[in-house]
This record gives C-alpha cells, sequence and structure tokens, in this order.
C-alpha cells in the first residue's frame, strides 16, 4: 500500500469515527420522576413487599426505610426498629414499578448516589412487565446497576434461560463492569433494542448483549416490556454477610428518565 493511499485510509477512518461520535441517536423524553414532590408517586411506584428470593428477604413497607429528601428518593438498610413488631434484625426499602408502569425499548437512564457498607448490594433492574407469564429466568432480566460493599465499580447483567439454565454465560459475554465514583452520583443507563441491549455509566458505554443466530432456547428475550426495580439490598450469598455496625446505608435516587428515539 503506497503512503498516499495509507494516509488516505487513516484520515477516513478517523473521520468515520469522529462523524459518529459527533452524531449519537436522538433521543425524545417521554417520561421522569425527579423525586421533587413530598410523598412518593404511587400512580407510578409501590414498596417492594418481602419475598423469599434473597435479594427481597428483608425488604420492608416500614416508613423508617424510605424519605423523600432534597429532591432525592431516599431508601435505606437500617436496623430494625425497637418499637417494630418485624422479626428481622435488619430491614431494607426499595420500589418498583410493577403493574404501573413499562419500559418496552428506548433509553432508560438513572442518577444515584450509593453509600457504601459491608453487605451493602443495592441494585437498579428490570424484570418483564407481564412477570406471570415468563417464570424466571424466561422472560430475561436487565441489571442495570449492581454494586457490593464499597466497591468503585457496579455490575451490569443480563440472565435468561440461555445463560441460567444452558450455563451459556461467554458466547456472547452476560456482563461487565464499570468504574462509579464511589463518593458521588453516578448516572446508570441501559438502551433496548429489538437485537441488543447496551449499558452505559455516565454516558460511558461498559457492553452490549447482542442477539445472536443459535439454536440453543432463549438467548435474547429482552425485546419485550420491563418493570423497573430500585432498592437497597443487604446481605446474601455473592456479597456476604452484613457489618451492622455499618448501618444505616442509604441509597439516594435523584431522578429516573425514560427516552424513546425520535421519528
Amino acid at each position: 500500500m503506497s503512503t498516499k493511499i495509507l494516509l488516505w485510509s487513516i484520515l477516513t477512518t478517523g473521520c468515520i469515527l469522529t462523524c459518529m461520535s459527533q452524531n449519537p441517536n436522538k433521543w425524545e423524553q417521554v417520561w421522569e420522576d425527579n423525586f421533587n414532590q413530598e410523598t412518593l408517586d404511587t400512580a407510578n411506584w409501590s414498596k417492594i413487599p418481602r419475598w423469599h428470593p434473597e435479594w427481597a428477604q428483608h425488604m420492608s413497607s416500614d416508613p423508617a426505610c424510605y424519605e423523600m429528601r432534597n429532591g432525592n428518593l431516599v431508601l435505606k438498610g437500617i436496623m430494625t426498629p425497637a418499637e417494630s413488631k418485624d422479626t428481622a434484625r435488619y430491614i431494607t426499602g426499595g420500589v418498583y414499578t410493577k403493574h404501573k408502569r413499562a419500559f418496552h425499548g428506548g433509553r432508560l437512564e438513572i442518577r444515584a448516589k450509593l453509600q457504601g457498607a459491608r453487605g451493602a448490594w443495592p441494585a437498579i433492574w428490570l424484570k418483564p412487565f407481564e412477570e406471570e407469564k415468563y417464570p424466571w429466568p424466561s422472560g430475561g432480566e436487565i441489571d442495570i446497576m449492581e454494586r457490593l460493599n464499597h466497591d468503585t465499580i457496579a455490575y451490569q447483567t443480563v440472565h435468561s434461560t440461555y445463560t441460567q439454565h444452558l450455563n451459556i454465560r461467554n458466547n456472547p459475554p452476560q456482563g461487565a463492569t464499570g468504574h462509579i465514583n464511589p463518593n458521588d452520583y453516578n448516572t446508570y443507563a441501559v438502551e433496548m433494542y429489538p437485537d441488543s441491549v447496551v449499558f452505559f455509566i455516565n454516558n460511558s458505554r461498559t457492553f452490549s448483549y447482542p442477539k445472536i443466530k443459535t439454536d440453543k432456547k432463549g438467548q435474547f428475550p429482552f425485546d419485550k416490556p420491563y418493570y423497573l426495580l430500585i432498592d437497597m439490598q443487604l446481605g446474601g450469598s455473592w456479597v456476604g454477610a452484613v457489618d451492622t455496625l455499618d448501618l444505616p446505608v442509604e441509597m439516594h435516587i435523584d431522578w429516573v428518565r425514560y427516552h424513546k428515539q425520535k421519528q
């Protein structure tokens, strides 16, 4: 290859990359909750009840686990108040849009600040809106953010029959991690397309999970409506034991925004 042709190739490639970076997908915001109100908007959100999965074993509707403060929804992990009749040692707050608001395609982003604690496992994630039709993991699960303890990284992952029951987790890779500022707000986002799910932290792309050609069952169940869960979780086999001296621990949600591509 001549020097002139090589130089042209380099310049052309550089131009293409620059043009692409300057022309991202154009989004139109179609819904937002900025939590500036005095009480939780129950038209869109419900408190997550206690349930048998490990992540939900300490969920509580106790008002002590919830607060609207300075334009934030604050979800807490606390020692169970002495006056409570709850037998759990510690309790946590979480909210979801189940049966109230669905997200199908588009870009969903959440700005949050996460306090660290030993055994803290805050999460932001999606489950099928018509959950009754899709026993886990057949309908897919999209984990927009999970953070463990005092980590300076967040995990972003997908789950499905393909990854869980067939245990195919590297073709394609089912997740990745991205660095966060552990002492400040970070923005976590997912873009949902018919053929891929793309993840971001602070507007930097972390990874994409594509639909691939395969004869294996349930590789890409993600093109359907989902509901959003935001919860402060404590303890479990993945995060480890809770250090109660680190409690209370809080999860501050500044806003949730949902965008669709402009037509």
